[in-house]
């Protein structure tokens, strides 16, 4: 049991990015590109590298507070708890972001997840220091990709969306 518990520990986060990863394989060509972004923003294949190593860093962390908390029934309860709602922001932010071309949703999400995130810290801490450290990366990452969300939405304030010729919007420009 402990070897699935493990691998399936692993596996959650990465099945949640690659189910994200359908929005955005096909908003990137059609619409991503298109936005107004920042010089400072990682080449696009940098995103899968870093969210895999992230998700699988993630993945064990929470393995490890399941172990050494007691499982559900344990001291691994309320970070399991606040895990779970990491997981959850974490998972509809592409959908917001690449699906619905939300930026302002998108970042309200984002900037909660980044709260929870800081959350997952402090109460793997006394349960498991390695497990929170594990998640110090994913941290930085996720507020770096607050910033570049930030900056995307302020840059685009339509939101990147495609008038059609002789729109309001557009004769107004």
């Amino acid at each position: 049991m402990t070897l699935l518990a493990k691998v399936g520990a692993v596996a959650l986060p990465n099945l949640i990015g690659w189910a994200g990863s359908n929005f955005t394989r096909t908003a990137i060509p059609t619409w991503y590109e298109k936005l107004k972004k920042p010089s400072w923003r990682p080449p696009n294949i940098a995103f899968p590298i870093v969210w895999t190593a992230l998700y699988t860093g993630m993945g064990a962390a929470s393995y490890l507070i399941y172990r050494d908390g007691g499982g559900f029934d344990g001291a691994a309860r309320l970070p399991l708890t606040v895990y779970a709602v990491n997981l959850l922001l974490n998972g509809i932010w592409t959908p917001l972001f690449f699906g619905a071309k939300r930026l302002d949703l998108a970042l309200v999400d984002i900037l909660a997840l980044v709260g929870v995130i800081g959350g997952c810290v402090a109460t793997f801490y006394p349960v498991n220091k390695t497990a929170a450290y594990l998640m110090v990366p994913y941290l930085l990452w996720t507020s770096f990709a607050s910033l570049l969300n930030f900056k995307i939405w302020l840059d685009n304030p339509s939101g990147g969306a495609v008038t059609a010729p002789g729109s309001s919007s557009e004769k107004s420009n």
